[in-house]
C-alpha cells in the first residue's frame, strides 16, 4: 500500500489534479443527471440500492420485487456499465486531489499522507456493492443468502470511506494553504 500511496504522490501533478477535476465536474454534471432519472424509472419508485446509506437484505430484496424483471435487467446493465465508469472518475479526481493537497499539507514522514488511499478503497467497496447487489437481482425471487447480507455491509461502508476522502480534501485544503503561508513567511526577504 506504501507504494500505491506515494506512486499517487509522484503521479498526482497540478495538471493531472485539474484534468480529474474536470472529468469529474462534467461527469457529475451531463452523466449523472440522466443515470438518475433512468434508475428512478426503472425502480418503480422502490429507491436503489447504491443512493441508499442503510438497508436490510429484505429491504434489498424489496426493491428486487418492486422493480420487476425489465427493472432488475436495467438496473444489473448499469452496474456494468455506467457503475464501471463512474467509480474511475470520483476516484481519479479524489485520489490525485487528495495526494496533490496531503504533499502540500503534511511532512513527507506523516502516515497521515497515506489518506489518500481512501478513494481507491471506497471505490472497491461500491465495485463488490455493485456485484453483491447484481446477483441478488439476478437471482430473484430466489434468495442470495450471505451476498445479500455483504451488500448490506459493502453499502454503507462505501459511504462511509467516500465521505472521509471528501472531508480529508476539505480539511487538507487550508491546511495546505496555511503551510503554503508559513513558507512564504520564513523565506528570507528578496529570495523567491
Amino acid at each position: 500500500m506504501n507504494k500505491v500511496s506515494t506512486w499517487l504522490y509522484r503521479l498526482s501533478s497540478g495538471w493531472l489534479t485539474l484534468a480529474a477535476l474536470a472529468a469529474f465536474l462534467l461527469f457529475t454534471a451531463l452523466v449523472l443527471p440522466g443515470q438518475s432519472q433512468t434508475a428512478r424509472e426503472g425502480s418503480g419508485g422502490a429507491g436503489t440500492p447504491d443512493l441508499t446509506f442503510m438497508y436490510t437484505a429484505d429491504d434489498l430484496y424489496r426493491m428486487a420485487d418492486a422493480y420487476g424483471p425489465d427493472g432488475r435487467q436495467a438496473y444489473i446493465r448499469a452496474r456494468f456499465t455506467f457503475d464501471l465508469i463512474w467509480p474511475l472518475v470520483y476516484t481519479f479526481f479524489l485520489a490525485t486531489s487528495l495526494s496533490w493537497v496531503l504533499k502540500r499539507a503534511l511532512p513527507e514522514t506523516s502516515r497521515w499522507r497515506r489518506a489518500n488511499l481512501v478513494p481507491l478503497l471506497g471505490a472497491l467497496l461500491d465495485y463488490l456493492e455493485n456485484i453483491s447487489t447484481s446477483l441478488v437481482m439476478a437471482r430473484f425471487p430466489a434468495p442470495t443468502p450471505g451476498v445479500d447480507l455483504l451488500a448490506t455491509l459493502f453499502t454503507p461502508a462505501k459511504w462511509v470511506l467516500l465521505g472521509l476522502a471528501f472531508g480529508l480534501l476539505a480539511l487538507g485544503l487550508p491546511l495546505a494553504a496555511w503551510q503554503a503561508q508559513r513558507a512564504r513567511k520564513s523565506r528570507p526577504r528578496g529570495k523567491p
